[in-house]
């Protein structure tokens, strides 16, 4: 059955879908065979930018597919909790997944994923609401839907389809997931949505991925042929890049003390995504991505650190980019 979803008063900028499972993380630094305690939340690559978008102040809605289970009822309230717009549907018939997250070291992190038959896992076209995509702004995908199964791929393909139709600007992370595919597999799949998109994430090897006998800069140019406006290239500590047709524009990183870096690549695009809506130039967005993925680092979990408005103007008063 579908979850109603909650009434927002603004149609949403932006809308995204895919997996959101439950998080089990440990609390100490250690291996998980010897945690004696462990922390209960969520985490999804498209919900995590969702709420990081929801933060910084655009209408955004999620879909996605949950177990008839506690956990599902969880992860369903942790994103409405958010003020993102929520279209739940409750699968009776599969679990919802989870994922397991330690920190074998200071400087490491591990996370093991129980999402096989998962109900996220089940995503299909049909599960898209008429004039949801049309709708919206922006539709953001990640390389990791497509992955999860045939109808999962079939349900991203169609929402890239209509959202060319209605001229809705395509995101696409690329989050590559060698969990879920090996890259002769993963690349296909994730270069017929990569060509068809407007903008790109990606760190190096991800676009290697794409294209595994071009260098970064090749892929972009590859993409740009393609018709992609903006090819982003993630760099890490060292900051982002952004290319287009015309220019390329880079912007180093934050020194910052970092906890957990899972999670920072969302709270990234969020940021990008959110100074895309406010018509910022490519300068100042990618200085709002860089902070904002840096400040998702200083706290444990997927989201919990992704910054209001407020708070990454704060951040940005008292933080310099790191000149390398």
């Amino acid at each position: 059955m579908t979850e109603t979803a909650r009434p927002d008063a603004h149609t949403p900028a932006v809308v995204t879908f895919g997996e959101t499972m439950a998080l089990v993380r440990t609390t100490e630094i250690g291996s998980l065979k010897h945690a004696s305690t462990l922390a209960l939340g969520i985490g999804g690559a498209e919900s995590n930018v969702a709420i990081g978008l929801r933060r910084l102040g655009a209408p955004v809605s999620w879909l996605g597919r949950v177990g008839d289970d506690p956990l599902g009822e969880r992860v369903l309230r942790e994103i409405r909790g958010e003020g993102v717009t929520v279209h739940g549907i409750v699968d009776a018939d599969a679990p919802t997944g989870l994922m397991i997250k330690a920190r074998p070291s200071s400087s490491s992190s591990a996370v093991h994923y129980y999402r096989a038959g998962s109900a996220g896992s089940r995503l299909a076209p049909t599960d898209l609401p008429a004039g949801w995509v049309e709708g919206a702004s922006i539709l953001h995908i990640t390389g990791i839907t497509p992955l999860l199964s045939p109808s999962a791929r079939e349900a991203a393909r169609d929402a890239v389809d209509r959202a060319r139709v209605a001229g809705v600007t395509v995101s696409f992370d690329i989050n590559y997931r060698s969990a879920l595919a090996d890259p002769a597999v993963a690349e296909p799949v994730l270069r017929d949505i990569a060509e068809r998109a407007d903008i790109i994430f990606g760190d190096a090897a991800e676009l290697g991925v794409l294209y595994p006998d071009a260098t970064p800069a090749d892929a972009a140019a590859r993409l740009m042929d393609a018709g992609t406006k903006q090819v982003v290239l993630k760099l890490g500590p060292e900051g982002a890049a952004t290319s287009t047709s015309s220019e390329r524009i880079e912007s180093p990183g934050f020194v910052v003390d970092v906890i957990d870096t899972v999670g920072a690549g969302d709270a990234f695009v969020a940021g990008y995504l959110s100074a895309h809506l406010a018509g910022l130039d490519l300068r100042s967005t990618l200085l709002r991505a860089n902070a904002c993925g840096a400040m998702a680092c200083q706290v444990p979990g997927d989201w919990e650190a992704a910054p209001t408005l407020q708070e990454l103007e704060r951040f940005l008063e008292g933080g310099d980019p790191v000149r390398r």
